[in-house]
């Protein structure tokens, strides 16, 4: 039976929606119904979270052809990927057994998606994943996208570079303002990871600084899972993918959650707001062969001050 621990708890009266959260978590499973798992073999993306052998939290993605995403049994997801080498997660995914990840499959299109969490296992050239959790979420401030795939040197695409850093460059700084959409990986003071995506208009983002950023928690189905584990564990990972050429950005760092009701009511829209102080950067140019169409935003997205 599902439940929420601690962390999810607190945030959920704190904000005055613990009876909302009683009743969201009806979408909180163990296993995938046959619909979703039609709806996973239609994918050529999905973006997990997890940790480093530092401890640090990365968020990241896969992709493949439709029908990478199998589901052998309610209660397994096999990934017939593995990351690129220089991804942040490459050691922990390729070489390890049993590491704690959470996942979000997106179907932009059709503004679908469905989070499941577990722990992976490498086999062969892709990964087995023992669900924990297998989460139902609402298509709100999720941006409509349809999708292409270009081939090994097609579309005049270069080759995959990688490059750290500490904090974000000018470019980054400006991707991430114009960003109408990113992941975030959390876990749990247990380790639990889980996935979750965050849009809205671009600008919903606020760059304070080249090591600080700042974003609006809109309103959501009262469950939450991000804010509960940031109550727990400060650390957090964050992907804002590039859609027209691939190219990913990679942040780790920690996270807080701002309560305070000046700050907020500057924001609209923001029932709250998410600061994340950035410690790591990894940024992978062409590191998925997808392109995707200019977005339909979403009705549900708040306007930018």
């Amino acid at each position: 039976m599902a439940t929420y621990h601690s962390g999810e708890i607190a945030v959920q009266e704190r904000a005055g929606l613990a009876r909302q959260a009683d009743f969201s978590l009806g979408g909180i499973g163990e296993t995938i119904p046959s619909v979703a798992k039609d709806f996973l073999a239609e994918q050529p993306l999905i973006v997990l979270g997890g940790t480093d052998p530092e401890g640090r939290l990365w968020a990241t993605q896969l992709t493949g052809e439709p029908g990478f995403l199998k589901v052998p049994d309610p209660r397994t997801l096999v990934v017939d990927a593995l990351p690129l080498p220089a991804d942040p997660l490459a050691g922990v995914l390729t070489g390890g057994s049993g590491a704690r990840i959470g996942m979000i499959a997106i179907e932009p299109a059709t503004r679908r998606r469905m989070r499941i969490n577990g722990r992976a296992h490498r086999q062969g050239d892709g990964l087995r994943v023992d669900l924990d959790q297998v989460i139902a979420n609402c298509p709100k401030y999720l941006q409509k996208r349809d999708h292409s795939r270009i081939g090994p040197g097609e579309g005049g695409a270069p080759a995959s570079v990688a490059t750290d850093g500490t904090e974000l460059s000018p470019a980054q700084q400006r991707a991430v303002r114009a960003a109408d959409t990113f992941f975030v990986a959390t876990a749990s003071d247990r380790g639990d990871a889980d996935a979750s995506h965050r849009g809205g208009n671009p600008g919903f983002v606020q760059v304070l600084s080249p090591t600080l950023l700042r974003w609006p928690d809109y309103v959501g189905n009262a469950m939450f899972l991000t804010l509960g584990n940031l109550l727990l564990n400060s650390s957090a990972g964050l992907l804002v993918p590039d859609w027209e050429t691939g190219t990913t950005l990679h942040l780790s760092g920690a996270a807080r959650t701002v309560w305070d009701a000046e700050e907020i009511a500057k924001v609209p829209g923001a029932q709250r707001l998410v600061e994340f102080s950035v410690e790591a950067v990894r940024e992978i140019t062409a590191a998925s062969p997808l392109r995707w169409s200019s977005p339909g935003y979403s009705r549900f997205n708040p306007a930018v001050a």
